[in-house]
């Protein structure tokens, strides 16, 4: 999944944290930031970060044992993939939102 090729037919349109089944992007239409989508998506955001910093750390704890199984630095390796795929959405999506500038 490419987000950077995945730009939004709106200004005012914010990247979900989610796909759709079929691996499409979603986006929210609003220009209120506290409506119920608008903060349900902010709380899947920061779930996928805390998740991401979890994923991280047992990543580490794999890496850094030197008996680890193939098993385990593979399923280590799945799940930072997920979770880099979730914060690279994230980031994206935070991007867009920044006001630009007009000279």
């Amino acid at each position: 999944m490419s987000t950077r090729n995945a730009t939004p037919p709106s200004d005012t349109l914010r990247l979900l944290p989610w796909t759709t089944p079929d691996g499409k992007p979603c986006y929210l239409s609003t220009d209120n930031d506290h409506s119920r989508l608008s903060l349900l998506a902010d709380d899947v955001e920061e779930a996928q970060l805390d998740s991401g910093e979890q994923v991280l750390a047992g990543a580490r704890a794999v890496l850094a044992d030197p008996k680890a199984g193939e098993r385990a630095v593979r399923f280590a390796l799945t799940r930072a993939t997920e979770s880099l795929s979730d914060t690279l959405r994230i980031a994206v999506s935070r991007g867009e939102r920044i006001p630009r500038s007009h000279p």
